[in-house]
């Protein structure tokens, strides 16, 4: 253990207990995670969480569940949730199997490298966030029907229903998506086709009133009775096209026909015993996850180092060593030769530790490492399903930024993404989440663009025991870290986990983020003293991340789930 590591840990239990209280004041004591014996639906909208059980409840399996919600989620979270967007799944079925779905969004075969700079190579990034020239081509319809067929028991028009009686009946709005709607207003008056949808003739919704979606109903009735088929040809494709096409954008037809969504190997790591399963490029989650935690199991952390200045230095430096990487190493491996084997090394991890010092160390002088010598084996929102028989399911999906582009496909009722930002435009800009990249990101037809998205399932003695995600641009990655982190190292309770303040560092910029009482006056002052720079409260990143989490816990036969505060949603169990 380093020396100065170590004398930070003395400041141990008072510290602690002082943080919790202070923690307490902003989050809320954490109330008791929900339980229950047979099924659990973690989302973050009630009524998506609702549908989810209710297909458990009537005999449907975790994936089951996961599409019924996807599509719920697309009518009453239209922040994140969506059909318009992308995402990952991550599924461990109960007779041992691992695997994963990728229907991330593709970039559209009229793409091009250079296609978001001026004629001086100056890159703009408004074309890359706003407009139809930032749409990726859609994959979630298609990514959510593969799974169905493949590892679902229901039929489509069974799982699907819900979310089209929600849009056609109406449902009551809460706090915070009436005030979403409320805040964007002045956006969304770009574009008629979404103002008339998310206001009243130009009044803004109050919560508690009903909110209906007669033109998404109508394309999840295509999709009901045509399968991808309504969507991705058809009358809903020919209004997606015009749409997209009216705004100068580049999404034909033969985009939407050619999208198919890609079962892949998970990424598996282990943590002190545990077993991680999580998603493959072009997620960069679940090799990130995998490398942090390879390099933080060399220290021994017990209950007393949580929040401490010790613990905190372990965490950033870790982080920015793997955010490095990230920035060289990883991208959509169909197209880049990602050296995966050697990121998720222990022995790489190894030699990453080796060089953390007792002090910070700068970022700029940290650069990405050579994992190829080491050959070891190996606004978005979440949603965690387990079902009965033992199946688990972690689903992140996106439509990148809140309402992705704000255009809603006129007739059809859906957003559209913005997710080409997710590109690296230009080699040392950053996207909108301050994230940089290299070729391995560069834009290309039909690439996909990569994600920090991490839906995970952790496994103790071969069954699942955590299963978890978050929303958050670069912030996922280190938001399911600290959950899972929190759950194994500190005993933490699932909604203690999830509750717990968090911090984060992605290598640039050079600074270290946190939530209000993260970080209390004397901890901070000693990660000054050690070289350490904060970034102000009411930066981008004032909430870290909106986890959603189940715990299982087999001896008891109990089903723990829990919502995080930070985003509302419930947890709905039976």
């Amino acid at each position: 253990m380093k020396v100065t590591a170590l004398f930070c840990r003395t400041f141990n239990y008072m510290l602690i207990v002082s943080l919790f209280l202070f923690s307490a004041l902003n989050f809320g004591e954490s109330q008791p995670p929900k339980k229950a014996k047979n099924g659990m639906v973690v989302t973050v909208s009630t009524p998506a969480s609702l549908v989810g059980v209710q297909i458990l409840k009537d005999g449907g399996n975790a994936v089951d569940a996961a599409v019924a919600v996807g599509f719920a989620l697309a009518v009453t979270y239209p922040y994140a949730g969506n059909i318009g967007g992308g995402g990952f799944m991550v599924i461990h079925l109960a007779n041992g199997k691992n695997t994963t779905i990728d229907f991330r969004e593709k970039a559209p075969l009229k793409a091009f490298r250079d296609m978001y700079l001026d004629k001086n190579g100056n890159y703009i990034p408004s074309l890359s966030k706003e407009g139809a020239l930032a749409v990726g081509v859609p994959g979630s319809v298609a990514g959510l029907i593969y799974a169905l067929k493949k590892y679902g028991t229901m039929p489509l028009a069974k799982v699907i229903q819900p979310a089209i009686d929600l849009a056609k009946k109406g449902w009551k709005l809460d706090e915070r998506t009436a005030e979403s709607f409320s805040k964007t207003l002045d956006v969304f008056k770009k574009y008629p086709s979404s103002y008339k949808i998310f206001s009243k003739n130009g009044v803004p919704y109050k919560e508690g009133e009903i909110f209906k979606q007669p033109d998404l109903a109508w394309t999840l009735e295509q999709i009901k009775k045509n399968g991808r088929d309504g969507f991705y040809k058809g009358k809903v494709a020919d209004l997606l096209v015009k749409q997209i096409s009216e705004f100068g954008g580049i999404i034909t037809k033969e985009d939407l026909l050619k999208y198919k969504p890609v079962e892949r190997k998970p990424v598996i790591g282990t943590y002190r015993g545990y077993e991680i399963v999580s998603m493959p490029p072009p997620s960069s989650g679940g090799i990130a996850l995998v490398e942090l935690l390879n390099i933080l199991e060399n220290y021994h952390f017990d209950e007393n180092d949580w929040g401490s200045s010790g613990y905190i230095h372990d965490l950033v430096e870790a982080m920015k060593y793997v955010y490095a990487d990230r920035t060289k190493h990883l991208g959509d491996e169909d197209f880049y030769p990602v050296p995966k084997k050697g990121l998720i090394s222990k022995a790489y991890a190894k030699s990453i530790f080796k060089k953390i010092k007792d002090v910070a160390t700068p970022s700029k002088d940290i650069k990405a490492g050579n994992p190829l010598n080491y050959k070891e084996s190996t606004e978005t929102t979440h949603y965690s399903i387990y079902d009965k028989a033992g199946n688990a399911v972690s689903v992140t999906t996106t439509l990148n930024s809140a309402f992705g582009n704000k255009i809603i496909v006129e007739g059809a009722g859906f957003l559209l993404n913005n997710e080409m930002d997710d590109f690296s435009a230009k080699p040392g800009e950053p996207n909108q989440f301050g994230l940089l990249g290299t070729e391995a990101n560069s834009i290309q037809p039909e690439k996909r663009m990569l994600s920090s998205m991490t839906p995970t399932i952790v496994l103790k003695n071969s069954q699942p025991y955590i299963i978890i995600g978050s929303p958050g641009g670069s912030t996922i990655i280190t938001t399911v870290l600290q959950v899972i982190m929190n759950c194994i190292d500190f005993n933490m309770n699932i909604q203690e986990a999830i509750d717990a303040p968090r911090i984060h560092h992605q290598w640039l910029p050079d600074k270290i983020f946190h939530e209000k009482f993260a970080i209390i006056k004397d901890v901070m002052e000693n990660l000054k003293k050690m070289g350490y720079k904060f970034a102000d409260l009411h930066s981008n990143f004032r909430i870290i991340g909106r986890a959603e989490g189940i715990l299982i816990d087999n001896s008891k036969n109990l089903i723990y789930g829990a919502a995080d505060p930070r985003g509302g949603g419930s947890a709905e169990g039976y």
